[in-house]
């Protein structure tokens, strides 16, 4: 049986997805731009607003000073030099430094300014509260059930046990 229409659709509810129906890859892409979308416009005006892996580097490097971008990037993955031009736009910003490692001097640390932990801390409860948000049309054991999957699924692919 051919798939394609016969009729070009009028709206939204007259589409299939073909294999994209069942395809889990498909619902995280969208389910991505939609979570993104919302964060962003919670997030509008603020210095880690609009692209990604801004939150998580404010936020690792507030909570871990020293931290390197090597592991940053493992975290986030993005490769060094998407990682580099993410650490330079939040140096740009005030948000975050690099200094030269005691130990090694081929290692770059990065540390968080005040105007940077500020932040960290004004979007903690923002980031929380946008997630809760967005998420209630699902019940809180199957968010449970779906953090749990997804978290199992991000640390076999980061490569933590």
């Amino acid at each position: 049986m051919d798939p394609r229409s016969k009729t070009p659709p009028t709206s939204i509810t007259e589409v299939t997805l073909d294999v994209l129906e069942d395809t889990l890859s498909f619902y995280i892409r969208t389910m991505n731009i939609a979570v993104s979308r919302d964060l962003d416009d919670k997030l509008e005006g603020l210095d880690v607003a609009k692209g990604t892996g801004k939150i998580t580097t404010l936020l690792l490097v507030d909570s871990h000073p020293g931290i390197r971008p090597s592991i940053i990037a493992q975290l986030i993955l993005r490769d060094r030099s998407a990682t580099g031009r993410l650490m330079e736009q939040m140096e740009d910003h005030g948000l975050i430094t690099r200094r030269q490692s005691s130990t090694d001097s081929r290692v770059q640390e990065l540390y968080i300014t005040k105007k940077g932990a500020a932040l960290a801390a004004r979007i903690r409860p923002l980031v929380t509260e946008q997630s809760r948000d967005f998420f209630k049309f699902i019940s809180a054991e199957e968010q449970q059930q779906l953090m749990d999957i997804l978290k199992r699924a991000y640390r076999r692919i980061v490569g933590l046990p």
